[in-house]
């Protein structure tokens, strides 16, 4: 997964082209950190298709709020630098973004 940070969310998510899945995570989130694992495994099946990102909101908390990332972990999918779906807290499920990824690829 690349890891993103506040200087390359623009290049790689904004102003990128097709889809991109972006992992909302912290390090004291550990729903974050359960799931990660089953999102780097989905990337192996999906990541032709998707480009699979991770951002620490930590490091970029105004990003964070800009993006209205209001809880962890959330998981959007984005499309040509436009966010089209999430799933957050509870919801953000392994189960619930292995169904989100296969609705838009």
């Amino acid at each position: 997964m690349f890891e993103l940070d506040k200087d390359t969310f623009e290049t790689e998510v904004l102003q990128g082209t097709g889809y991109v899945l972006v992992d909302f995570w912290s390090e004291g989130c550990e729903p974050c950190k359960a799931l990660m694992p089953d999102i780097q495994e989905m990337e192996k099946t999906y990541g032709e298709q998707v480009r699979f990102t991770k951002l620490d909101t930590t490091k970029a908390r105004r990003l964070a709020i800009k993006e209205k990332v209001l809880g962890l972990p959330t998981i959007a999918i984005y499309k040509d630098g436009q966010k089209i779906d999430e799933l957050t807290k509870e919801d953000a499920t392994a189960a619930n973004v292995e169904a989100m990824v296969k609705k838009y690829i």
